[in-house]
């Protein structure tokens, strides 16, 4: 009976549905069919549009917004995430997919998008399956931001030659501006006019449609619901205006014919030298997705004191993306605006993307012939009023203001980014978060400290009126002691030593050390036997559990010359009064 029911945590565990699914309620079926409704009415266009961004037919947009929320509504943990196409995905796929040579349009450039999305769900359920999950960590919040913001420029950037008509090419910022100066001569003014029409339309609809239906004395559930179907009444207008004017045979750019129907049976390529090309960016595409996934999974969970686990967001993603490669979709991620309309809305549990999933199904079975005659020009407009709200140029003056290192990380990230591509940008990105983080802990925090009068507490000498000792030397070391920071913590013990000949004993204060590895290890041990041979004992104090277990399996703690005491004034009151002197008071 125990093995049973042990068996069937572990399923739940990885099926989170049977979890929620098994307390489903009426209320709670109201509130996701409500949250699904508007998310849906936000989805349609922007499927649309992002399947353009990433240089594939418009359908595909639809088709990746369907089996793959039912994939993670069955496998992930938040009730709140909306799965779908997202904008820097949509633009990475481009990029990954331009680096094969292949010509947008034609069926090997869809098929290498399917490849994609089927690669990348790979690896996030093997990254789901062995919980590697903190790998995402090695990508700094500063790194991503800044990555995010050059992102969204480029999107925008990319998306002008639908504004205006124009052609337009080139991964970079610059090559794209280039290209548009170049050929603004040629602009078509009424695909101008949409284009513009359209994004101020739909700036105007964030901010001031809602409260203008509230004051006309509407619900405020009804008024948040037609606010948010303001880039449908777009996508309505433009094409009802379209079909009245001739837009096509004035020269104006339209989505043309959009495949009726449910999403066919795919399946990727499995031709390894295909493989092999879009490895690199799968792996990229994947990280960056489970990044933003999680933080808006994790931001809307704590709202509502739920919990989110890692390591089955990522088989969640992974199953998402897989069933986009099986349903002729490109790769999915979970993404910020529509999980937080969604949330916003009441979405109860993920069966909420379920339902979205049913609503975007019918709006491919029934809704795409009326599709024909939409104006390009709106849908960039859709994109580009979407991304530029990811555009966070203030994360440059708060990394400056913080940490100089930080600043140029990021700095560096967008500039990478805005001259090389996505790619690259993201690639520098990754390199520059881990170089940070050894550059950071490779020069710890070390502090001196001396006891508070009249307390058991230690401070920082060059912080606090505190007691000191002649011939004791205390210091803190405030992070774990490995291979990149062993050298530098023995040189600056020895450094510090060279200006203190009365110093008898030296004891490392260790609160802050959680693990301390081989190289590190063999670092103390110099340490100890060069400070012997200097007259010198060396201590530790208020040395870890887990830590402790580890040097007791080694030899240092039989040739250690010093002792290890449990608590810092222990080693104070013990080795303090050394030849009858007396404790001095430091920074007066």
């Amino acid at each position: 009976m125990a093995s049973g029911k042990a068996r069937a945590r572990s399923i739940r565990q990885f099926v989170p549905i049977l979890e929620w699914g098994s307390d489903y309620r009426k209320d709670t079926l109201i509130s996701d069919l409500v949250a699904a409704l508007i998310v849906t009415i936000m989805l349609i266009p922007q499927s649309l549009a992002y399947a353009l961004l990433a240089g594939l037919p418009a359908e595909m947009g639809l088709y990746a917004s369907i089996l793959p929320l039912v994939a993670y509504a069955i496998f992930g943990t938040s009730r709140a995430l909306a799965v779908g196409p997202v904008a820097v995905v949509s633009l990475m796929t481009a990029a990954a997919i331009g680096n094969l040579g292949l010509e947008q349009g034609t069926s090997d450039y869809a098929l290498a998008a399917i490849t994609l999305a089927f690669l990348s769900g790979a690896i996030l359920l093997v990254m789901g399956v062995f919980r590697l999950g903190f790998l995402a960590n090695f990508l700094s919040h500063p790194v991503i931001a800044g990555f995010i913001t050059a992102s969204g420029l480029l999107i925008a950037a990319s998306q002008m030659k639908h504004i205006l008509g124009v052609d337009a090419h080139g991964h970079a910022l610059f090559d794209r501006l280039a290209t548009l100066i170049g050929n603004v001569g040629e602009t078509n003014l009424i695909t101008l006019a949409v284009g513009a029409a359209s994004i101020a339309f739909l700036f105007w609809v964030r901010k001031g449609l809602k409260p203008l239906l509230l004051s006309l004395g509407l619900a405020p559930r009804l008024a948040d619901i037609l606010a948010k179907a303001g880039p449908v009444l777009a996508v309505a207008v433009t094409t009802l205006l379209s079909v009245a004017f001739d837009f096509q045979g004035k020269g104006v750019s339209i989505v043309g014919d959009v495949p009726q129907g449910l999403p066919p049976l795919t399946a990727p390529s499995f031709d390894l030298e295909i493989w092999g090309q879009l490895l690199g960016s799968a792996l990229l595409i994947s990280i960056i997705g489970f990044v933003e996934s999680i933080s808006v999974a994790q931001t809307l969970a704590a709202k509502k004191k739920q919990r989110i686990t890692p390591d089955q967001e990522l088989v969640g993603l992974g199953a998402s993306n897989i069933a986009a490669a099986m349903s002729g979709g490109y790769p999915v991620t979970g993404g910020f605006a529509r999980s937080v309309v969604n949330f916003d809305a009441g979405a109860e549990t993920p069966a909420a993307g379920a339902f979205t999933a049913v609503g975007i199904a019918l709006a491919a079975l029934l809704l795409t012939p009326l599709l024909y005659f939409l104006p390009t020009a709106t849908l960039a407009a859709t994109i580009i009023v979407a991304v530029l709200s990811l555009v966070d140029f203030g994360i440059l003056k708060r990394t400056w203001t913080y940490s100089k290192a930080d600043f140029a990380a990021v700095a560096a990230t967008i500039l990478l980014t805005l001259t090389f591509g996505v790619e690259l940008g993201v690639s520098a990105g990754v390199v520059l978060s881990i170089v940070l983080f050894l550059y950071k802990t490779s020069r710890p925090h070390i502090a001196e400290i001396g006891l508070v009068p009249g307390t058991e507490h230690f401070r920082n000498i060059d912080r606090h009126k505190v007691l000191t000792h002649p011939q004791l030397l205390s210091l803190r070391l405030d992070e774990n002691l490995y291979f990149a920071n062993a050298r530098f913590i023995e040189d600056y013990i020895l450094d510090r030593l060279a200006h203190d000949q009365p110093i008898k004993h030296v004891v490392l204060n260790c609160p802050a050390v959680n693990a301390i590895d081989l190289s590190a290890l063999e670092s103390l041990e110099e340490l100890n036997r060069r400070l012997f041979d200097m007259g010198i004992k060396l201590h530790l104090s208020e040395v870890k559990g887990p830590v402790m277990d580890r040097l007791q399996r080694t030899h240092f703690l039989d040739e250690l010359h010093g002792q290890v005491f449990l608590s810092h004034y222990g080693a104070m009151r013990a080795l303090g009064p050394v030849d009858g002197t007396k404790p001095k008071l430091a920074a007066e």
